[in-house]
């Protein structure tokens, strides 16, 4: 493609050399640059894109996108055979712009296609629900017969394939190959996951949603890596509704105000108070067979029973929001209706349905406002006993750990403590720390080093009425230790737990969840 077409877009000065080229590919990675690469000069925390211009240009880069200055009479020289491979930043394009975030985003659209004008996109952001609401949208799309891609914390689906995440909201530059890739797959919809992260990173820079979703907000991501301060963060999370051309939001968030405050799209609200265009009234629990979930009065644009599969609160919102999307786009009622009573999300309050008598589930709470929402959800079931199993990561603030068991002592009937990713540090060390705040509590607790036989104790042990929650892994498939992953599952590990033990002995055992090909 030519680069004069590239920048047709973007404001920018033209610092050196000509933009009569052809451009065969774009990259932000210097070390996959080729013969007629565009390439971008990214500033990260870590490192600066700027210091591997003459590098780039010495791999065949024929253009650069630069937000400082650069030395255009700046040479390299390497090695090449029995000669030496000498370049200088001459012989490429050097175009400045004011970010080379945004235009990264921009530029790498027009490169391939601009695949979401193709698509309808919907963009989902807020602190807590994203991952769960997108599944919900993506599976209700899908059955009104729409080809519908994703793009989220746990993986991205092209339509032809699956490929773990790497983020939850990736670089501009491969989120743009992921929408062309969709496009050329026959796909018409894309459910995405925007981050406060990826809005401040202009990582969607390029993408006009079609609709956008706020689920919810509260401190989180707050750090000199990431927000300065949850003004910050809030004022990243708004962005997204300046970007669509549809709204949907949580009125019952005590920050919506804030977060519709310069939106520039069309309104639809859902929630529980009165006047929310979707809006659900008379909440009721309901336990059947080891498994929770909730039930609601649909009410405003329509009048429905809305039975959802999933525990809390939380899964009402989740739920609404996705209602909303997918009548907004013409999905029918019953199609809603069925995703609702039988939706299910790897790592996200997840039912393993292995009894009739007890609960257990898998979740992916890691820090301490995460367990405490999960196990506050739970406790309005009102189980007989709330056990909470968890670990810690290693390398990372200690002070997580000492919350993390304070809230399972302070909430939980029993605890049991284990590994997590204990990447360089000892496990038992991390479980120290754990007890720590966990003996400021009353809780009781066992300490079991290894997850498998953790789990196994947590499986064996169990009462009729009790809830168990498997917290902190959630979706991931993996333990980290000593800087290498091994393949670890617990949904395999429950699978193997119940072939080597006697299972009449487990309370209330009904195989449902792996004789249904989970």
């Amino acid at each position: 493609m030519r680069l004069e077409a590239l920048l047709s877009n973007i404001d920018y000065t033209l610092v050196g050399g000509s933009i009569d080229k052809e451009v065969t590919s774009v990259e932000n990675d210097s070390r996959k640059i080729t013969e007629g690469t565009l390439f971008f000069c990214i500033k990260g925390a870590n490192f600066d894109g700027h210091k591997f211009a003459a590098q780039a240009v010495l791999n065949g880069a024929c253009a650069l996108i630069v937000e400082d200055d650069v030395d255009i009479n700046d040479d390299i020289s390497e090695p090449a055979g029995d000669d030496t491979k000498v370049s200088s930043l001459k012989n490429a394009a050097v175009i400045k712009v004011a970010s080379t975030r945004y235009a990264m985003g921009v530029i790498s659209a027009a490169f391939y296609g601009n695949p979401a004008d193709k698509l309808t996109v919907v963009g989902i952001t807020g602190t807590k629900g994203k991952t769960t609401t997108t599944y919900m949208i993506k599976s209700m799309l899908e059955k009104a017969g729409h080809k519908t891609g994703l793009i989220g914390t746990i993986e991205v689906i092209n339509g032809e394939n699956v490929t773990p995440a790497k983020n939850t909201t990736p670089e501009s530059i491969v989120i743009q190959r992921y929408l062309k890739e969709m496009v050329d797959n026959g796909l018409d919809s894309v459910v995405m996951e925007v981050s406060s992260q990826g809005l401040m990173l202009d990582r969607v820079a390029g993408i006009s949603f079609d609709y956008g979703i706020f689920t919810n907000l509260s401190e989180d991501h707050i750090g000199p890596n990431e927000h300065k301060s949850f003004e910050e963060y809030l004022s990243w999370k708004a962005k997204l509704f300046t970007l669509c051309k549809t709204g949907i939001f949580n009125i019952d968030d005590d920050y919506v105000e804030d977060i519709m405050k310069n939106h520039t799209c069309d309104v639809v609200t859902f929630g529980m108070k009165d006047g929310a265009d979707y809006q659900a009234k008379n909440l009721e629990l309901y336990e059947k067979d080891g498994e929770l979930g909730i039930k609601y009065d649909l009410d405003g644009k329509y009048q429905e029973k809305v039975i959802v599969s999933l525990p809390g609160e939380f899964s009402v919102h989740n739920s609404l929001s996705a209602i909303a999307v997918a009548k907004e786009m013409g999905v029918p009622m019953e199609n809603i209706l069925e995703i609702l009573t039988d939706i299910h999300v790897k790592g996200r309050v997840e039912m393993i349905p292995i009894s009739d008598s007890f609960t257990l589930m898998i979740d992916y709470a890691h820090n301490a406002m995460s367990l405490n929402s999960i196990l506050t959800t739970i406790k309005a079931y009102n189980p007989k006993r709330l056990v909470s199993l968890f670990g810690c990561g290693g390398n990372r603030s200690k002070t997580r750990r000492f919350e993390m068991g304070e809230v399972s002592g302070n909430m939980a009937d029993l605890t049991i403590i284990t590994s997590d990713n204990p990447r360089d540090e000892e496990p038992q060390a991390i479980i120290d720390d754990i007890k720590t705040g966990i003996d400021k509590t009353t809780g009781d607790y066992v300490e079991i080093i290894d997850r498998k036989e953790a789990i196994r104790y947590a499986i064996m042990n169990a009462r009729e009425g009790d809830v168990i929650i498997l917290a902190g892994k959630g979706h991931e498939d993996y333990q980290e230790i000593k800087g290498k992953k091994y393949h670890m599952d617990e949904r395999e590990l429950i699978k193997e737990v119940l072939e080597e033990e006697d299972v009449s002995k487990i309370c209330g055992y009904n195989n449902r969840y792996f004789t249904r090909g989970n």
